[in-house]
C-alpha cells in the first residue's frame, strides 16, 4: 500500500517507474502478485548482481568482514494464541507448538538475553569493512543460534570480526573451512582470550555497527521465504544508498561499464 501511494502521489517515484502524469498507476494487489512471480530466488540474485556492480567500482575490500545477527519482529504479543494452546491441553505456548496457533508458521521465539526476547526471525548479515556495504544476508527463524547461521554469510577470505556468541568450536571450524581468520571476541572462560586483542577487534568493527541498526526490525510479511526476500531487498537498497554517498566523497573511484 505504501508503494501504491508513493507512485500515485510522488512525481519523482512516478517518473522513475515510467508512468506519465495522467497515466493510471497500479494498486497494491499488483505488487503482491509481482512479488510472488519474482520469488525469493530471483531477488537474491538481484542482490548479488547489485553487489557485483558495486564491487566493480572498488567498494568491496574483501579483507575485513563484520558478521552479526539482528532481530526481525513478527508479532509483539501472542496472548490469544497462548490461550488457544492452553485450551487445547498444552502447558504453555513455546517453540515446540507455536506453529499450530500463530499466523506465521515459520516464526519462532528468540532471545539475546533475559530481557531481549522476541517472536519472529533473525537477519544474519556480513558487512564488508571497506565502505560498510552488506556483502551477504540470510534470514532464519529466531530460535536458530547465531553461530549455526554463520556459515550462510561467511566470506571466502580475509578476517571475520564477530561477537562472543560466535566463540564456539563450530564457528571456528566454519571460519577455517572458508580459509578465513577468526577475529572473534573471545568468551571470558576461553583460555585463548586476549583482552588487548579483543579491545582492538572492538575498535576496528565499531564504525560499522550502525549498519545493523539501520535495517528494519519489523517483518512486513509472513513466512521465512518472504522475510528472506525482504532482507535481500533492504540490503540492496541500503548498499545503493551507501554507494551514492561513498562515490560522492571519493570522486576518483573507478567507473565501471554497466
Amino acid at each position: 500500500r505504501e508503494m501504491e501511494q508513493a507512485i500515485k502521489e510522488n512525481l519523482a517515484v512516478r517518473w522513475f517507474c515510467g508512468f506519465s502524469i495522467g497515466e493510471t498507476t497500479p494498486d497494491y494487489s499488483y505488487f503482491c502478485k509481482l512479488r510472488k512471480r519474482i520469488g525469493t530466488k530471483r531477488v537474491g540474485q538481484f542482490f548479488k548482481d547489485v553487489n557485483a556492480i558495486l564491487d566493480s567500482y572498488g567498494l568491496f575490500g574483501n579483507v575485513f568482514t563484520f558478521i552479526d545477527a539482528s532481530t526481525i519482529i513478527t508479532k509483539t504479543a501472542l496472548w490469544e494464541e497462548r490461550d488457544q494452546a492452553i485450551k487445547a491441553g498444552a502447558d504453555k505456548l513455546n517453540n515446540s507448538n507455536v506453529q499450530k496457533y500463530a499466523a506465521d508458521k515459520d516464526a519462532r521465539w528468540g532471545a539475546k538475553s533475559k530481557n531481549h526476547i522476541w517472536f519472529g526471525y533473525k537477519r544474519n548479515t556480513a558487512v564488508d569493512m571497506r565502505c560498510g556495504l552488506i556483502k551477504k544476508v540470510a534470514v532464519t527463524p529466531a530460535n536458530v543460534p547465531d553461530f549455526k547461521a554463520a556459515e550462510n554469510v561467511m566470506p571466502d577470505q580475509g578476517a571475520v570480526f564477530m561477537d562472543k556468541i560466535y566463540d564456539t568450536k563450530k564457528t571456528n571450524d566454519i571460519v577455517k573451512a572458508h580459509d578465513c581468520y577468526a577475529a572473534t571476541i573471545r568468551k571470558n572462560n576461553n583460555k585463548e582470550k586476549n583482552r588487548d586483542l579483543d579491545s582492538w577487534h572492538s575498535k576496528i568493527r565499531m564504525p560499522f555497527e550502525g549498519t545493523f541498526s539501520k535495517m528494519d526490525k519489523h517483518a512486513r510479511y509472513r513466512g521465512l521465504a518472504k522475510n528472506a526476500m525482504q532482507g535481500f531487498l533492504q540490503a540492496a537498497a541500503y548498499n545503493l544508498k551507501k554507494a551514492v554517498n561513498v562515490l560522492t566523497v571519493l570522486p576518483t573511484a573507478p567507473i565501471a561499464a554497466v
